[in-house]
């Protein structure tokens, strides 16, 4: 009886274990690409049709609000610099581009 017991109480913790990873993989996938993500660079056609510019203090466009920047867009993700709008590139918080969107709340 040991020996179903113990089998039972391993299918368990197997089962248990596979029914977590759907739920840890993204985060340990998630902290791996941060670290791969490189600046943004200016030249960047998808920055460069969005107006992107590393400073929102000094933006010149007729889309520009004041006091909107990276840091406050429902774009960025400030533990790790991405914009969803740049796949693979982080962007400072200081940073601008006319796709701004008040982040919520």
């Amino acid at each position: 009886m040991s020996n179903v017991n113990t089998s039972r109480r391993g299918f368990i913790l197997k089962a248990a274990m596979l029914a977590a990873v759907p739920f840890v993989a993204p985060a340990l996938i998630g902290q791996a690409a941060a670290q791969e993500l490189k600046p943004l660079p200016l030249d960047n056609p998808q920055a460069k049709a969005l107006a992107y510019a590393l400073d929102y203090k000094k933006v010149q466009h007729p889309a520009f609000k004041p006091d909107s920047n990276c840091a406050n867009c429902q774009f960025f993700t400030a533990a790790t610099g991405a914009c969803t709008l740049f796949p693979g590139f982080s962007v400072p918080a200081e940073a601008w581009c006319s796709a701004w969107a008040k982040k919520a709340g």
